[in-house]
């Protein structure tokens, strides 16, 4: 009996011990990437109501300690992957011809956008519920995005007054004004489930009055 006893506590001892694959080691920048990736593509599928941070954890076979040690709450995951994307949008527009004129640019910058919208709307509706929770929360990538924009403007209206074409002074105030203006082709909740065409024919029409009222010496 002790012999059979010896070839169990042998064959425990010898035995394979099954262990969870461990993720490879990655740097805090590396993680909190991975973190973002996961999260705006599982929002993307399922919308943001319905993925909670322990979905998003179980994705990347972590913990969700893990991911609250990068992200507090979901709204400051909804705040990074906005931020990330104005940084994208910020480069894509960079790209722009800047030579042009200034109404056919700032026509440029506003159907770019528009479309940029309403592409995603058709593509990948679960965005718009992230943008509502921008909104409602009062993210601050709402306010960079309006920097974003506003800085642009700014240096369109720049270059416009420069060359003669535009009589203005107050440069960031006219570039506020244009951006308020904008707002009703531009922002995806003022285009809501409106047609295409009416709203590149509003955008035609908004950039015609701003450009009008630019060019007039009274607008010093």
């Amino acid at each position: 009996m002790d012999q059979d006893c010896r070839k169990t506590k042998d064959l425990t001892r010898t035995a394979p011990i099954e262990r969870t694959p461990k993720r490879p080691r990655r740097s805090a920048e590396e993680t909190r990437g991975e973190i973002l990736d996961t999260a705006e593509e599982l929002f993307r599928t399922y919308g943001f109501a319905s993925v909670s941070i322990a979905d998003i954890a179980t994705d990347l076979s972590m913990s969700p300690a893990n991911v609250f040690k990068h992200f507090r709450t979901k709204t400051s995951l909804v705040d990074a992957i906005a931020a990330r994307a104005i940084e994208q949008k910020v480069h894509e527009l960079a790209q722009l011809d800047s030579t042009p004129s200034p109404r056919e640019r700032i026509l440029a910058l506003a159907t770019h956008l528009m479309m940029d919208h309403l592409n995603g709307r058709k593509d990948a509706p679960f965005v718009f519920e992230m943008i509502l929770v921008t909104i409602k929360e009062e993210l601050d990538c709402g306010e960079r995005f309006r920097h974003m924009i506003v800085d642009m403007l700014a240096q369109i209206i720049r270059d416009g007054a420069a060359d003669g074409t535009y009589h203005v002074d107050d440069v960031d105030k006219f570039a506020n004004a244009a951006f308020d203006a904008l707002v009703c082709v531009i922002h995806p909740v003022m285009i809501g489930l409106e047609k295409p065409d009416i709203l590149a024919t509003r955008c035609n029409q908004v950039v015609g009055l701003i450009d009008a009222a630019l060019r007039s010496p009274l607008a010093k």
